[in-house]
């Protein structure tokens, strides 16, 4: 096998932001690469099905609700923007937290 070449085993996965079939192994490589860190108010990195803690009393948009300060969220689902996660709260559905409003428990 040459250098740069493939062996016919090699498993290809279509890009939809090139239109090319790349490498299966190249394409995994590179999402590894892409893939978004989330911090916390102090800086912690967070993760999909983290505890957080408010640190600020939070009015809900639409609820008529305060969150208040220290209030604990369960299991946080990371979003595709840094700066906000997705989780739940009694009687909130879709329920979206600024990161700069939590700490990591």
């Amino acid at each position: 096998m040459e250098f740069g070449m493939t062996s016919q085993n090699d498993e290809y996965v279509y890009d939809e932001v090139t239109g090319e079939w790349r490498p299966a192994a190249e394409m995994a490589a590179a999402a590894v690469a892409t893939e978004l860190v989330v911090h916390d108010a102090s800086g912690n990195v967070l993760a999909d099905g983290d505890s957080v803690t408010l640190i600020k009393d939070l009015k809900v948009k639409g609820a008529n609700q305060t969150l208040k300060q220290g209030t604990v969220i369960k299991s946080i689902r990371l979003t595709d923007n840094p700066e906000e996660v997705d989780c739940r709260y009694d009687g909130i559905k879709g329920l979206v937290l600024r990161t700069e409003f939590i700490r990591k428990r």
